[in-house]
């Protein structure tokens, strides 16, 4: 136990000691606080700027069979960001202020019903015909019943009517927890590739650089193994706290000026109980991995060869990422592969915690996935430390996978 607690404290200290680790650290901290504090920067600058009519676009309608007070009513009542005036100019003239940046847009209505759009640049998420088409539906249908006999104030209490209904959602609701589960699984993919490849290239450093030799000798594998693990998942764990901790507290100083946001809202809003899972699952999932990139670290002969060397698990991980990943963007995470890799301890930590955060899973469902995550976490890691011991000694050409197991099961003999 105390070679473990000296190893760990040696390589935490190591990573807080680290400039690149401190400063991204910091960076990322910072880069959330300018995030956080942006509506407040920019209602602070709006609020110091004289507010003029001008501020709003101008939309131009022109119509062959309305007044001009008549048309400019109903367009405004629907375009509240924009200020609308009708023209009766021509055509030419609209479209001269349209390229000239007099106006943003115009509408002209022609007498059967139709219309036609005039814009600059058609932006992607323009939606001005749908609602200029739902409105000139409505004075379409009044104008009818009027001709049929109905009075304006008859059509108009007929239009208005309108059908409520209440949504009791018995299980989850997928839209407002898809965006912290998207970040978490984000967050476990980055800090998995990222220390994971930090765990094997330490143990490829030092056995480069002949000290394993020395460390070998001085402490157990197992000690050495799973203190360089577990610091760096400490290490991690430390350096998402210290970001997602600020996005918190920088969230809260300025909540009020992100207003109803559904998306900010839903991401600071977690449950209490699928927090704790998404920890149970990132440290366990972070673990997995670690043990095996070490392992694999410590056969690689050469520095060089260390990408080479862990890409079969880099591969792994990432065809469980984009099983998940495919899985949310379509909207069922309930499929029988989802289920299966549910159970899978190498894909699990992500499949089982995207299920628990957007679907109704069993109990025991949960806890079987748990089990056989911790159980795997456990014969992986003492494998992993045996692979180190024998891994670590092993010079020349990178070992196959059948020469370590060799050695491996030859020194219990």
């Amino acid at each position: 136990m105390k070679q473990f607690k000296r190893i760990l404290v040696f390589e935490l200290g190591n990573y807080l000691k680290n400039k690149v680790f401190v400063g991204v650290t910091v960076f990322l901290a910072v880069v959330i606080a300018a995030v956080m504090f942006f509506p407040r920067i920019k209602a602070a600058v709006s609020s110091n700027e004289p507010r003029q009519s001008a501020d709003k676009p101008i939309m131009l309608v022109a119509a062959e069979n309305m007044s001009d007070a008549d048309m400019q009513n109903a367009f405004a009542s629907v375009f509240g960001e924009y200020e609308v005036k009708y023209t009766d100019e021509g055509i030419d003239s609209i479209k001269n202020q349209i390229t000239g940046g007099a106006a943003e847009c115009a509408f002209v209505l022609h007498g059967n019903g139709a219309y036609t759009y005039y814009v600059n640049n058609l932006s992607m998420y323009d939606t001005n015909t749908e609602t200029a088409e739902a409105l000139l539906s409505g004075i379409r249908q009044v104008v009818e019943m009027t001709r049929a006999g109905l009075t304006a104030e008859d059509a108009q209490s007929i239009l208005s009517i309108r059908v409520g209904g209440e949504t009791v959602n018995l299980g989850k609701d997928q839209m407002q927890n898809f965006f912290y589960t998207y970040i978490m699984i984000f967050a476990l993919y980055m800090v998995i590739l990222l220390y994971g490849q930090m765990v094997a290239t330490n143990v490829a450093t030092e056995k480069s650089s002949r000290a394993m030799e020395l460390l070998i000798t001085s402490a157990r594998p197992a000690s050495m193994m799973f203190g360089k693990v577990i610091a760096s998942c400490i290490a991690g764990l430390t350096q998402l706290a210290v970001v997602f901790g600020s996005a918190l507290v920088f969230y809260n100083l300025n909540s009020k000026y992100w207003g109803d946001n559904p998306i900010i809202r839903s991401i600071f809003d977690m449950p209490t109980d699928l927090f704790a899972y998404m920890l149970l699952f990132f440290v366990l999932g972070f673990l997995i991995y670690a043990f095996m990139f070490g392992a694999v670290g410590s056969t690689a002969s050469k520095l060089e060869d260390i990408n080479t060397s862990v890409m079969p698990i880099t591969l792994l991980f990432i065809g469980g990422f984009l099983v998940v990943m495919l899985s949310m963007t379509s909207g069922n995470v309930d499929t029988a592969l989802m289920k299966v890799c549910s159970y899978i301890p190498f894909t699990s930590p992500m499949a089982m915690f995207t299920r628990l955060a957007m679907s109704t899973v069993k109990w025991y469902e949960t806890a079987v996935s748990v089990a056989i995550l911790i159980c795997s976490v456990v014969v992986i890691g003492i494998a992993a430390a045996k692979i180190y011991r024998v891994g670590v000694l092993m010079y020349g050409t990178t070992p196959r996978i059948g020469n370590v197991i060799k050695a491996v099961f030859g020194s219990k003999k």
